[in-house]
Formats: C-alpha cells, sequence, structure tokens
C-alpha cells in the first residue's frame, strides 16, 4: 500500500468489541434526546389540520416503527464489524465511489444542524432579549454552532454525556407545554382529542414524510452503533442487537409521536407549532428561562450524534489525510451555515420530500449488499486498499450507482410514495446488477467463503490495523487490551 492512504484515517478505522461505551440505557437517553428535534412539532401541526389527534399519533408512531426497522437491520454493520457508514459504502458503491452517496448525506446532515443550530440561536436570543434586552439571533447562532462543535470534536463520550443530561430535561419540557396547551385549548372550547381538522392531506403523503425524517439517520446509523456495547461472540441477531431493540424501535417511534402530538396540540391551542414561540407567549420569568434552556439542550443533544459525527465522518472518509475529524466537524458547520438552513424551515416538507427520496435508494443498496449478497460478511481490510476488491472499476462499483439513480429518479417521479419506490427499486436493481455483472467480473472472497473468516462480532473477532508493519490482523476480543476509544 502507499505510504500515505487515505482510507486509513484513524477516525475512519474499524472500533474493536472491547472500545465501545455506549450501553443500553445510554443509547435510549441518547435517541430520546435525538428525537425530541423542533422541526417535529411542524409535522405534527400538518397532521391535525386533517385528520384527529388519535391519527396524527398513529401515523407518526407507524411510520417511525417502519423507518427504524430498517434502521436496526443497517445498524448491525456498526455491531457486528465496527464500521462507519462512509467506509462501508466502499463495498457497494467502489472506494470512489462511495463520496458520491457519503457526501450527500454529509450535506444533509450539515443542513440538518443548521436547521438545529437557527432553532437553538432562537431559544438563546429569547432569553437573551429577556433579560438584557439584546436582540439578534445570528450572533447566537454563531456562539451555538462554535459550542456545538468544539463538544462533538471531543468524541462519543461527550455526546453521550450531553444526550443523558438532555433527554429528561426534554422530557420535562413536554409534559409542561402538554398540560399548557390543554388548558389554553380548554379555554378556547377546543377538545384537543376529539378535533379532526377539516384540509385534505393525503395521508401516504404524511406516512412517508415522517418515514423519511429519520431516512437519513437510518442508512447511517453504523456510525452510533460502532460504538455500542454488545457481547462478543453473540451469533444471534436478536442477542447481538439487544441494546439496539429498545431505543430504536420503541424511544424513536413513541417519543417522535409525541412530540409530533405536542406540536399539533399547540397548533389548536396557541396556533402556533414552535415551541420557543409557545414557551415566550406562555412562560413568565425564571419558567420561561428554564424552560428555553431546556429547548436549547434538545438541539444541542440532537445535532451531536444525529448530524455532526455523520457528516463529519462523511468529510474524512473524502478528504482525509488533508481533512482530519476535528477539522471535519468544523467543515459541517460551515456547510450547514452558508446553505442559509433557516430558509429550508418554512418549507420543510418539501425538502423532506426530495431528501428522503434521494436517501431512500441508500438505504436499499445497504440493506441489498450486506445481507442478499454479502450474507454480513465482509472482507474488512479491502475496505482500506487501492488495490484490494473494493476497486471495481477504476474505483466505482456501477451496480451502486446505477441502482441509486434509477430508484432516486422514480422515487422524486412518485413523491407521494418516495421512500417506498426507491427503497425497493433500488435494492432489487442492486441485486441483479451484481449477480449478472459485478460479482462475475471482480472476485469478492466473502462471497466465496464458506466459514465464518469475515465476520466479526459475532464470532468473537475484531479487525485490527497494525499501523508499523500496515497490516490489518483478525484478533479475538478477549486477546486485545482494554483500549477505550474516545474520540469519534
Amino acid at each position: 500500500m502507499q505510504e500515505k492512504n487515505h482510507l486509513l484515517e484513524e477516525a475512519i478505522l474499524p472500533v474493536w468489541n472491547n472500545q465501545r461505551t455506549i450501553g443500553f440505557i445510554g443509547f435510549i437517553w441518547m435517541w430520546i434526546s435525538m428525537a425530541v428535534i423542533i422541526a417535529t412539532f411542524s409535522l405534527g401541526e400538518t397532521g391535525i389540520k386533517s385528520m384527529s389527534l388519535w391519527e396524527v399519533l398513529g401515523i407518526i408512531f407507524i411510520a417511525n416503527v417502519a423507518i427504524a426497522i430498517i434502521m436496526t437491520l443497517v445498524a448491525d454493520i456498526g455491531v457486528e464489524h465496527g464500521l462507519s457508514f462512509a467506509v462501508y459504502l466502499r463495498a457497494p458503491f467502489g472506494i470512489k465511489g462511495t463520496h458520491f452517496p457519503s457526501i450527500a448525506r454529509g450535506i444533509g446532515a450539515s443542513i440538518w444542524f443548521g436547521i438545529q443550530t437557527y432553532l437553538g440561536a432562537l431559544a438563546l436570543n429569547g432569553i437573551s432579549e429577556y433579560l438584557l434586552g439584546f436582540d439578534n439571533w445570528f450572533i447566537w447562532y454563531v456562539l451555538f454552532a462554535i459550542i456545538q462543535i468544539v463538544s462533538t470534536g471531543m468524541g462519543i463520550r461527550s455526546v453521550e454525556v450531553i444526550t443523558s443530561v438532555a433527554a429528561p430535561c426534554i422530557i420535562a419540557v413536554t409534559i409542561w407545554m402538554y398540560f399548557t396547551l390543554e388548558e389554553l385549548a380548554q379555554i378556547k372550547g377546543v377538545n384537543i382529542w376529539t378535533f379532526a381538522g377539516s384540509e385534505n392531506i393525503n395521508l401516504f403523503v404524511f406516512f412517508f414524510a415522517n418515514m423519511s425524517f429519520w431516512s437519513a439517520l437510518a442508512i447511517d446509523i453504523p456510525n452510533l452503533t460502532r460504538f455500542l456495547k454488545t457481547q462478543s461472540g453473540a451469533k444471534s441477531f436478536f442477542k447481538r442487537n439487544k441494546n439496539v431493540f429498545i431505543a430504536q424501535l420503541i424511544a424513536l417511534p413513541a417519543t417522535q409521536a409525541w412530540i409530533g402530538a405536542i406540536g399539533g396540540i399547540s397548533f389548536l391551542a396557541a396556533g402556533l407549532w414552535n415551541p420557543i414561540e409557545v414557551i415566550q407567549a406562555n412562560g413568565t420569568g425564571l419558567t420561561m428561562i428554564v424552560l428555553l434552556v431546556m429547548v436549547i439542550f434538545s438541539q444541542w443533544s440532537t445535532n451531536a450524534p444525529a448530524n455532526l459525527i455523520p457528516a463529519a465522518l462523511a468529510f474524512v472518509n473524502a478528504g482525509a489525510p488533508k481533512i482530519h475529524y476535528f477539522t471535519a466537524v468544523v467543515l459541517a458547520g460551515i456547510v450547514g451555515t452558508i446553505i442559509m438552513p433557516w430558509l429550508i424551515l418554512d418549507n420543510l416538507f418539501i425538502f423532506l420530500g426530495y431528501y428522503g427520496a434521494v436517501l431512500s435508494g441508500i438505504a436499499g443498496i445497504i440493506i441489498a449488499d450486506y445481507y442478499i449478497i454479502r450474507k454480513r460478511k465482509v472482507n474488512v481490510p479491502h475496505l482500506y486498499r487501492y488495490d484490494g476488491q473494493f476497486v471495481f472499476y477504476k474505483g466505482f462499483n456501477f451496480a451502486g450507482l446505477l441502482s441509486w439513480l434509477i430508484g432516486g429518479v422514480l422515487a422524486i417521479y412518485f413523491t407521494s410514495y418516495a421512500f417506498l419506490v426507491g427503497f425497493f427499486v433500488s435494492l432489487i436493481v442492486y441485486v441483479f446488477l451484481m449477480k449478472v455483472w459485478i460479482i462475475p467480473r471482480y472476485t469478492q472472497a466473502e462471497i466465496a467463503s464458506k466459514d465464518d473468516s469475515f465476520l466479526g462480532t459475532s464470532v468473537g473477532m475484531n479487525w485490527v490495523y497494525d499501523s508499523k508493519n500496515e497490516k490489518f490482523n483478525r484478533i479475538a476480543t478477549q486477546n486485545l487490551s482494554l483500549t477505550p476509544r474516545e474520540d469519534r
């Protein structure tokens, strides 16, 4: 291999089983804190205009269970092999082709970072205006962005601490909002549980928009699950991923549905979906300040794991060795700002539709490649080689690129069913192209393998890079020294 191999940047090397620090409760707190996004309140407002609150709750919950099932399947890549999203994409897209989908995700994550930072800045500005009479949200935006970038750059443990503090705060805010808003609704003579809107909103559009909301993290969830504690040698999928299930299949849908419902109730009671405006209108003194501080925490705790880390790892994958992890986090913040995400917030439903359409195909390709083509086996050392099996044709796997293009175009055309169309079309096309075109021409060692030599956690093994001898060694977990990985 070449002396300076950017494929081997430290931030994107496999995480060993005994380097993983996020536990069962920690991952649940992380998902609760991530799921409370202020933008989710707007989904509730959209739904309540055409259906009952029960229907809003039900559709949001089911839509998030659906995306969480896909997310849980993809999560095993991080649990089994300790790989990040962008690195794994070298298998279905090639060592150069990976940059197209990973950068697309990185830019999307940066946009979400900007949206969340803008909403947090509004809360900071509300406190500043109340206490100091100072009103300038953009200054608070810059300061809030810097704080988030620095804390995320400190590593996954810093992120875990933030989310564990934020989650209880978030729950407290939403409980206050529910009782305050229900009382306001009663004063107006509105029963929040029997009211049904009269506008005609397509239920499928609403369902798939809610699926699209977490489509980005559904495809790059290995960025987090590679740090999730799991039992080494657990062959059973359910046993190996037991720390994933409650967090993603229950905590995420339940929290998302609850927040969406609060947004709907807020619209009925106050004509506003934005909790910052509701708090400023109905909170007073210390109560208002405390609630706004909690809102700020909720944005911070979402941005770090859901947006900054995925964007940074995508940029590291594309720009190493010149771009290291912390530099990539800064770059994500800059990209998320220059796109002016506060303008996107006014057209969130449209953004979610197109964004979900683009990412749906990637989800289908990942599922097809990992489970159908490779059957969970991955030739990890070759993911980091310029002359390995994932070079395909000059660094590009055209089965992945064409499948993504076809699925994405059809998803955009059938916008009402975008995620469904993009996911299944890309999955089917990818499997077909790999079997009839790519595999016969480019040897994939793990596909031909009849043993477990390309499995990781489920057989108690880890891929460890030896920088001195410039090679990967496959080592049993019990033979590794405990060296917690606090970066990335």
